[in-house]
């Protein structure tokens, strides 16, 4: 972390010597020596920043390093504000004592784990000859090291197998140790003749001589916690393929090295899932009360604590070390457990074991990771977060390095795979192209970060349980309520402020007595969801602001005074009720996305559910836009024509076109190279789309939403190749549009709104090999639907909704062997009164499907039928 803070300010020199600001005689002399300073320092932190975990000298040292550079930027900063104004390494002993800490886990009974011991087995001693690999992966402390240690030890395996090896790899592995190792093993009883005679060899010859002993042999070989592909890639010549039902285990927390070595030799992934609740459970009375039980007045609370675990075995097992020391006679002891259980992981050592493994994933990132690894810390507990406001903030905190041939949101997304390859944040949701559109971390992980956090002053939480501010804060994030924090002084530094669901009722802004302690420095205001109606003007005085969210308030203006704002490179605005920008928004250096648009679900009339924002001519003069919406196109087509002009545009949305501005529209997208959404609303449900007229649509296009009537499909739909959703709304089609869709490669969604009036849709063999999803919405002339054999092969998810003559399930449905969820709403009686009586053809059609249901709407609420 050290690192990064040092790696950002040398970035910061570095662009105020671009951008040629002058300063005080002597001031560059005394940045240049700085620098050189901090890039001596940058080399040995790279190394201290991990070392730190395990050596104190060097952890008050980094904490002073960190001090200062952080004094530095405040220089820096000030002093501009002025003039404007007016890979980590861990040591082998440290490494043993961590896989010390995996036995808690085998000490601990783990339950569930026959299950997984039985398929495991079952990878091993089945009938396939050639050489096989089974991964194990999961994040630390899922008991992946137990699991594989008692099926190596089980009575069968050893039988099955002739010879055995089990290594730990580790992340400080040293090849040719390792590859002494598997020697001695394989030698057993004579392995000092062996030492001497292996000693003088090099890794060449080493894996030569395993590959020779394994040769004839029908051999089990475990690879206990592999960190990396760069392991197995040195190791995996040693073994050869035999042809003998030869098997190699592996246990890594790292996706990629899991599927890589699976890859290699056609092997099996198994991932480890948390324990169930009654699992859960089990584990936690074993080893907190030693019995099957637990008190009855303890019930209520343990479950509460349990809750807490989410399943993870070394978690559980950690917390119940800490439980079995207290009286069960005694409740206050153990209510005090649940709400302090983040002060335990600081304070106890029966917890420490736990937070030593699950410390090791963040030990192990890359320096450029750990920044972001901790901002986690700062949204509320149990926050679903949204992975593109997670992007757009860790570049406007500058972690994000520049890669030559990608966009900076590119480069962060790779970081949020990177945390999510290696088992440290869970995905909540990904989009159907596969990327991760919502993440999280587990109650006990974010527990880890939080320590981390505050440790390294990386941020601050203040909420109420905490409303005491630490000197020099850098981040600081409010949950709930800003009393008790306004009138602190130690919030002058701060770079980043948040206020997560904050509701005080005050007269004047709720923000503006926190600005009257300073905020001058601020990088980053996130303002979503606040008590705001008016745009609060202190925020313009912010000079250094690379991010401003006021999503989701009740702003309805944006004053002129934004042009001061220069670096400026998020404006969210949306879900607010702003529906124009000031032509002074121009002035701004480098915007890259402007979000000014709400959906107003519930709208009397559906089609009118999207409000943009009237831009100010000259749009096209900010050509750094990656992201644009909603624009109103009712200006006409010279702002249209300016779209034209951003060339790195890859989302744009436009609403209330008119049917003669299609063509200057058209003329505008094909410029548009990297486009990848594109989202299209026509002015009334009755006016044409006119975009027929594109020649050279962008074809990295992966999304495509159009809104209005369409005299017919646009052609060049179908050369779009990398189309991955297609929403298709009050298009109003006369003829069957699937024979024209239904060759698009990577089409996986696909939604039809009113857009087509016929009676007959027709899904034909061989069509629609990647859809996923299927959505027939508001089809009024609809009475079949047929599906051949061979269509929709992949499709998972049907809704069928308001198709009122829809006399039958679709033809053709028991086709779909992989539909897994089938809904209706608004569809004719008979028809469900059929479905639900559980009898006759239609039901016959959809009996094995695993999820049917009906939603109807009864006094107002909504319900579900599962049949």
């Amino acid at each position: 972390m050290a690192e990064s803070a040092v790696t950002f300010l040398l970035n910061k020199i570095a662009a105020l010597q671009r951008e040629e600001i002058k300063l005080m005689t002597g001031f560059w002399g005394d940045v240049r020596y700085i620098k050189d300073e901090l890039e001596r320092m940058r080399a040995f932190l790279r190394e201290a920043d991990a070392k730190e975990e395990s050596d104190q000298e060097i952890k008050v040292w980094v904490k002073q390093v960190r001090d200062v550079v952080y004094d530095t930027e405040d220089v820096l900063d000030e002093s501009t504000l002025h003039l404007e104004g007016s890979s980590s390494t861990i040591t082998s002993s440290t490494w043993h004592e961590r896989r010390g800490d995996a036995l808690l886990l085998e000490e601990a009974e783990l339950v569930g784990i026959d299950k997984h011991k039985t398929k495991l087995i079952g990878f091993l001693v089945d009938n396939e000859h050639s050489l096989k690999v089974i991964s194990v992966v999961g994040m630390g402390g899922m008991g992946k090291t137990t699991l594989v240690k008692k099926v190596y030890d089980d009575a069968n395996v050893r039988k099955h197998f002739q010879t055995h090896v089990w290594i730990t790899v580790s992340q400080s592995f040293i090849i040719e140790e390792l590859l002494k190792n598997i020697i001695e093993q394989l030698y057993g009883g004579i392995k000092q003749r062996v030492h001497k005679r292996i000693s003088s060899m090099d890794n060449t010859g080493l894996k030569m001589e395993i590959n020779k002993f394994l040769h004839q042999t029908r051999y089990l070989l475990v690879l206990d916690d592999v960190w990396s592909t760069l392991a197995w890639e040195a190791l995996k010549c040693a073994f050869p393929n035999n042809n003998c039902g030869s098997r190699i285990m592996l246990t890594t927390r790292i996706v990629d090295t899991a599927s890589t070595s699976c890859t290699n030799f056609h092997g099996n992934e198994y991932h480890m899932d948390p324990l169930s609740r009654k699992e859960s459970w089990t584990l936690f009375c074993k080893k907190t009360f030693r019995v099957d039980y637990c008190p009855p007045h303890l019930k209520e609370l343990c479950r509460g604590i349990l809750k807490r675990c989410e399943g993870l075995p070394l978690a559980i097992v950690a917390i119940s070390g800490l439980l079995s020391t207290k009286d069960t006679r005694r409740v206050d002891e153990w209510e005090i457990i649940h709400p302090s259980l983040g002060a335990e992981l600081e304070g106890n050592d029966k917890l420490g074991s736990m937070k030593k493994i699950l410390s090791l994933s963040y030990n192990d990132l890359p320096y450029y990771l750990k920044a972001c690894f901790l901002y986690f810390s700062i949204f509320p507990e149990d926050d679903q977060i949204k992975c593109k406001r997670l992007i757009r903030l860790w570049i406007a905190e500058g972690f994000v390095e520049g890669k030559a041939g990608q966009t900076p949101e590119e480069v962060a997304e790779g970081y949020l795979e990177e945390l999510v390859n290696r088992s440290l944040i869970q995905i909540a949701r990904r989009t159907r192209n596969g990327r991760v559109s919502t993440c999280r971390t587990d109650d006990l992980l974010r527990e880890i970060i939080l320590s981390k956090s505050r440790e390294q002053n990386f941020a601050t939480v203040a909420n109420k349980n905490n409303t005491r501010l630490l000197e020099k804060i850098r981040r600081l994030s409010i949950h709930e309520r800003l009393r008790n924090i306004q009138q602190s002084k130690s919030i002058s530094q701060v770079r980043s402020l948040f206020l997560f669901r904050v509701a005080d009722s005050q007269d004047e802004s709720p923000v503006a007595a926190l600005f009257s302690g300073g905020l001058k420095l601020l990088r980053v205001l996130d303002l979503e969801g606040a008590p705001l109606e008016i745009f609060p003007s202190e925020v313009v005085n912010l000079f250094n602001l690379r991010y401003l969210s006021l999503r989701g308030t009740k702003v309805k203006k944006i004053p002129s005074s934004i042009r001061r704002l220069q670096h400026l490179e998020t404006l969210d605005l949306k879900h607010t009720y702003v529906t124009e920008l000031p032509v002074e928004i121009l002035k701004l250096q480098q915007p890259r996305h402007l979000l000014v648009y709400r959906y107003q679900k519930r709208s009397s009339s559906p089609f009118h559910s999207t409000y943009g924002f009237k831009a100010p001519p000259g749009m096209g003069c900010l050509t750094s836009l990656q992201k644009l919406c909603f624009v109103e196109a009712i200006q006409g087509s010279d702002i249209l024509r300016e779209l034209g002009r951003l060339t790195q545009l890859r989302r744009l949305g436009i609403t209330k076109l008119r049917r003669e501005d299609g063509m200057e529209l058209c003329s505008s997208i094909q410029k548009l190279g990297v486009l990848r959404s594109l989202d299209i609303n026509s002015i009334n449900d009755d006016e044409i789309i006119d975009i027929q007229c594109m020649s050279a649509p962008p074809q990295y296009l992966q999304r495509l939403w159009l809104q209005g009537c369409l005299e017919m499909l646009p052609p060049w739909i179908l050369s779009l190749h990398s189309l991955v959703k297609l929403r298709l709304r009050w298009s109003q089609l006369g003829y069957d549009p699937l024979e024209s869709l239904q060759a698009l490669p990577n089409l996986s969604e696909l939604q039809l709104r009113q857009a087509y009036s016929g009676d007959e849709l027709h899904f034909n063999a061989g069509g629609f090999q990647g859809l996923k999803v299927l959505h027939l919405h508001d089809l009024k002339g609809l009475r079949r639907v047929i599906v051949e054999d061979k269509a929709m092969p992949s499709l998972e998810e049907l809704r069928i909704i308001g198709c009122e003559l829809l006399e039958a399930m679709p033809s053709g449905i028991e086709f779909l062997t992989k539909l897994k969820s089938m809904a209706f709403a608004d569809m004719d009686n008979e028809l469900i009164r059929k479905l639900q009586s559980k009898q006759g053809d239609d039901y016959s059609k959809i009996m094995n499907i695993p999820e049917v249901y009906y939603t109807y709407s009864e006094r107002g609420r909504w319900k579900q039928i599962y049949l």
